[in-house]
């Protein structure tokens, strides 16, 4: 199951039923699940750690120290769930002290050809980084989220869960749950009908979520005025609730 061409330092931690390709480089203090796939040519450096069943395509890199001028060589990590599909030349790099010495990403993503994820990132469940994606460093993006092809997301910014970020979009601010950006800068767009359809939101909730979106984006109201509505929307219909957390937690400021 490991190519004799691959090259594994003894400290490292393989599962049974892992395959590694010819030419890979797996460091110590790396520790990879059960059933995952490793193709050649993949570099992975420690302290890392791999859930089971992920698919790593060729050239890959990842766990290679931060690309941040502050970092000086302190312990940090990176941490991988189950399920992940990585794509061939994605880079993802592990944590600094500044983001509590971990770069994490979920279950069942793909990170599309030449995407990258930057020093301490958080990334959920789900969710889709289109070739050539980028994400600064601290950058935290929620379940099922989608990143089109050539976006990038500015440090520290958030991009909620079940938004989508069109081709070529530049994210600066904050992205709120269920919305769709678009432009350079990214700006609001509408909510992300299909997305919600295919995840099994009901016409009732999509529309919920269209009149949330009117008082957030087309209102004229001031965002702690628009936010009162939206709280008091929130009472009953639970879809709503993701969306005034987000905003309240928002340390950017929320793309408007």
């Amino acid at each position: 199951m490991i190519d004799v061409r691959a090259v594994i330092s003894p400290q490292a931690d393989i599962a049974a039923g892992v395959d590694v390709g010819p030419y890979s480089v797996i460091g110590a203090d790396v520790v990879i699940g059960a059933g995952t796939w490793i193709g050649p040519h993949v570099v992975i450096n420690g302290p890392t750690r791999i859930g089971r069943d992920n698919k790593i395509f060729q050239f890959a890199s990842l766990g290679e120290v931060p690309q941040d001028k502050k970092f000086k060589g302190e312990l940090s990590r990176l941490e991988i769930g189950d399920r992940n599909v990585i794509r061939e030349c994605a880079t993802v790099n592990r944590g600094t002290l500044q983001g509590d010495g971990v770069t994490r990403i979920g279950d069942d993503n793909l990170l599309m050809a030449y995407s990258h994820v930057g020093h301490d990132c958080r990334l959920g469940n789900h969710i889709v980084l289109s070739n050539v994606a980028t994400l600064g460093g601290h950058v935290e993006i929620g379940d099922y989220a989608i990143m089109g092809g050539l976006s990038a997301a500015h440090q520290f910014t958030k991009l909620g869960a079940h938004c989508f970020v069109a081709n070529n979009a530049a994210v600066t601010r904050d992205v709120p749950p269920y919305v769709m950006a678009v432009g350079q800068p990214a700006e609001p767009h509408s909510i992300n009908v299909v997305g919600l359809q295919r995840r099994g939101f009901t016409d009732a909730q999509i529309l919920n979520l269209k009149r949330a979106y009117r008082t957030l984006y087309r209102s004229r109201l001031k965002l702690k005025t628009a936010l009162e509505q939206l709280e008091t929307a929130a009472l009953t219909q639970e879809e709503i609730r993701p969306l005034v957390e987000f905003i309240k937690r928002s340390s950017r400021s929320i793309v408007r």
